[in-house]
Formats: C-alpha cells, structure tokens, sequence
C-alpha cells in the first residue's frame, strides 16, 4: 500500500513562492511515474507535472517556466515548487503516483493554494 501526504499549501500573495511537499510511505517500489494535479472550484481538473523514477519531467503550458517538480528519494520525498504565483494559480494541489500494482495509482489528500493580495 502506497500512502501520500501533502503539505506547504497557504496564502500568498501575487508574485510569490510556495513549495508543496508529498510524503510517500508504503511500497515506494511500486511507483514508476509522479504527478501534481490542481482543481480549482467550478473548473477541471488540470495535470501540473510529472516526474519518473529517473528524474524525467513534463509540465503544463500554464505553469512552464514557473514551477518545478523534484523528487528526494532519501528523504522518500515528492516537491513542486511554485515561483511567480498567480491568482490563476488558486486551486487545492492534489499529488498522485501511477503504481505498478493494484491499484493502479494513488491520490494524495490535497492542499489549498490561495494566491490573492
């Protein structure tokens, strides 16, 4: 069983920085593939970035040049951090970890980022 545990979310202002973190336990050797995602009220759900096991990522046109995802496998550890934050950038910031076994993947508990002056 893979768990995932968000922290660093908060209220900035414009311009700002955070950096999220995800605490991974469980059967870390299951997880092939890591995303943040974000869902901001009324909209969908919008993948921010991922990252492989090798160190591979891949960002959205929205948060390229911008944010960065890391991951710290001693400190069994995922990371994005946020520069030059935007209202537009308000969302709760969910991350999740494609597995190789059942089931299949799994979903952290998520944490609000409130960007607003």
């Amino acid at each position: 069983q893979v768990q995932l545990v968000e922290s660093g979310g908060g209220l900035v202002q414009p311009g700002g920085s955070l950096r999220l973190s995800c605490a991974v336990s469980g059967n870390i050797f299951s997880i092939y593939r890591m995303y943040w995602y974000r869902q901001a009220p009324g909209k969908q759900r919008e993948l921010v970035a991922e990252i492989t096991t090798d160190g591979s990522t891949n960002y959205a046109d929205s948060v390229k040049g911008r944010f960065t995802i890391s991951r710290d496998n001693a400190k069994n550890t995922a990371y994005l951090q946020m520069t030059s934050l935007k209202p537009e950038d308000t969302a709760v910031y969910y991350c999740n970890a494609a597995l190789t076994l059942p089931p299949y993947q799994c979903w952290g508990q998520g944490t609000q980022v409130t960007v607003s002056s």
